[in-house]
């Protein structure tokens, strides 16, 4: 069995003898079931990824609301008995979630993507009404059949939830997404609760926030700290945009000292000197080195 390839992203059981298609060949053959990924989709709410088939297992990431998915094959055994592996087709991440969490389609239509940190859908067209679900960056909502409503000089957009329920959100929260510089971009983040495996401003970890950051920007990062290292160029001076790593750990560089990033040592997003204070000594003295985007 070729054991090179990284058991995040790429799925095998050597217990079941099952492995997705694209390890055809480098697992095995024989009695071995290969399996063609099938899509899915996060339902109205964050969705969280669990490392095993456990609702008490670390959630490992998470699917944003409406987001694309691939699925993979359900655990059979035991108490994992209702789970089902899934990919995150943004990072091609690998998790368990359970099965009934899935869905198998999404409303027809345009598909519109939230550019807000954090947003609400509301029951109807105003403030008041009911909030129907909880929004962030990247989340999807599907257009629907409507005009769009001017209430106080606010836009109301008719849109659909991934399950298909109607509901509406202010069209301030679909405006294009403008960035440029992820380190601009991490700091609205500030002050956002230090989550692990999550990945949006209503909680994230260290590698959700570089994620996120370069996302806006448009370059697409692995999931984890260590493979967001791999995936750039190594510099030995920090710029502005750069990426720190740790054991364990990433932030995104503000200057050559200053980093913004997602940690548990204050539970939340704050900005650290390399150096200065007793925090900032043990996060330059463990520092691995830098990452930048390739040129």
């Amino acid at each position: 069995m070729d054991n090179s390839f990284d058991t995040r992203q790429y799925a095998a059981d050597p217990a079941q003898r099952r492995a997705e298609e694209a390890l055809r060949g480098r697992v095995g053959d024989g009695d071995w079931t290969f399996v063609t990924p099938q899509a899915v989709w996060a339902g109205r709410a964050r969705l969280s990824l669990r490392a095993r088939p456990d609702a008490g297992s670390p959630q490992v990431t998470e699917g944003l609301p409406g987001e694309a998915l691939e699925r993979l094959w359900p655990e059979t055994d035991g108490d994992g008995a209702g789970w089902v592996r899934v990919r995150t087709r943004r990072d091609g991440y690998l998790g368990w979630v359970p099965e009934g969490t899935l869905l198998g389609q999404v409303p027809e239509g345009d598909a519109l993507e939230v550019t807000a940190l954090r947003a609400h859908a509301f029951a109807g067209p105003g403030v008041s009404r009911a909030v129907v679900a909880e929004l962030c960056l990247g989340a999807r909502v599907w257009r629907a059949e409507g005009e769009v409503v001017t209430e106080e000089r606010r836009r109301w957009v008719p849109v659909r939830l991934a399950d298909g329920e109607a509901a509406w959100v202010q069209e301030v929260v679909l405006a294009p997404l403008v960035a440029a510089d992820p380190a601009e971009f991490a700091l609205r983040f500030l002050e956002t609760p230090y989550v692990w495996g999550g990945r949006s401003a209503w909680g994230l970890d260290c590698s959700g926030l570089s994620g996120l950051a370069y996302a806006a920007c448009g370059w697409t990062l692995p999931r984890d700290a260590d493979q967001q290292q791999a995936a750039l160029v190594t510099v030995s001076a920090p710029e502005r945009g750069d990426l720190a790593f740790f054991p364990g750990h990433v932030g995104v560089m503000l200057d050559g000292r200053r980093m913004v990033h997602a940690n548990a040592t204050h539970m939340r997003v704050t900005v650290e000197t390399l150096g200065e204070g007793e925090y900032g000594e043990r996060l330059r003295a463990s520092c691995t080195g830098f990452g930048r985007w390739p040129a």
